[in-house]
């Protein structure tokens, strides 16, 4: 808690830092957490990327920042003044909306991820910023939040903005940022760490999970959603999972689907 008698500039100041500390920390540890786990089961996976890893977090770390200062100040003013729609208290809302508040912000995230992901793709935004997110190839588990500023920035703003809008449990947001945090590992750590019966059943055609995400990193112009492949099925721009990783775990590799030039 900050003092109520410390000066604005000041207040702001702790907030913006305290989180990035902890976004910092949370990345440290998952992405740590899921190195080490590759290394034991996909021992080798990623001997000769010292460098690429290094590069990432640097980047990472840098995008903790710019993640860490918006939320920061959300948090001050809602603690403060009572700023946005979460709530601490169980009764402010009904039972029956907290998985429905998680789901709404999980489907807005992927929304806006997916469009502002795609647009990154554009030739001159791809150069300027993307490129960086790209030039893990391919990615590993430090790769999550390896972001140019500008990217960061795009990422950074739409759950600070959301919790003006949307009311939402702390726990529910807590949820949220934990699966946020996870499949954003997950996704780029080079093997697939979810079930075959589940990445080739039909509930697993809708999901993305690191089989369906690598085949982003492998052609580019395609499969840009975060959780869900809806909008990619949507707008024709799902072309599938990995080669590289159905070919690991023993599985026939899928028919590429046309994708519409962008």
């Amino acid at each position: 808690m900050i003092p109520a008698h410390w000066p604005v500039p000041l207040a702001l100041f702790v907030a913006g830092f305290a989180v990035t500390l902890i976004v910092a920390l949370r990345y440290l540890l998952t992405s740590g957490l899921f190195a080490w786990l590759t290394h034991r089961v996909r021992p080798g996976l990623y001997d000769g990327k010292r460098a690429q890893i290094g590069k990432e977090i640097r980047w990472s770390l840098m995008s903790a920042a710019i993640y860490g200062v918006p939320a920061g100040i959300v948090l001050w003013g809602w603690r403060k003044f009572g700023w946005t729609e979460i709530t601490l208290a169980w009764d402010a809302l009904p039972a029956w909306y907290w998985p429905v508040s998680v789901l709404i912000y999980l489907f807005a995230q992927d929304t806006w991820f997916y469009w502002s992901h795609r647009a990154m793709h554009r030739p001159r935004l791809f150069r300027l910023a993307h490129a960086v997110h790209h030039h893990s190839r391919p990615p590993t588990a430090w790769t999550a939040m390896s972001f140019h500023p500008i990217e960061a920035v795009s990422g950074a703003l739409l759950i600070p903005l959301l919790v003006f809008l949307v009311p939402i449990h702390l726990s529910a947001l807590a949820t949220v940022l934990t699966v946020a945090t996870v499949m954003g590992v997950t996704n780029h750590m080079g093997w697939e760490m979810f079930p075959r019966w589940l990445v080739h059943s039909r509930l697993g055609d809708w999901l993305i999970t690191a089989s369906h995400h690598e085949r982003h990193h492998e052609d580019y112009q395609c499969n840009y959603a975060l959780y869900f492949r809806f909008w990619d099925r949507l707008c024709g721009t799902d072309r599938g999972l990995s080669r590289r990783i159905v070919e690991a775990a023993g599985r026939a590799v899928p028919s590429p689907a046309s994708v519409p030039a962008e």
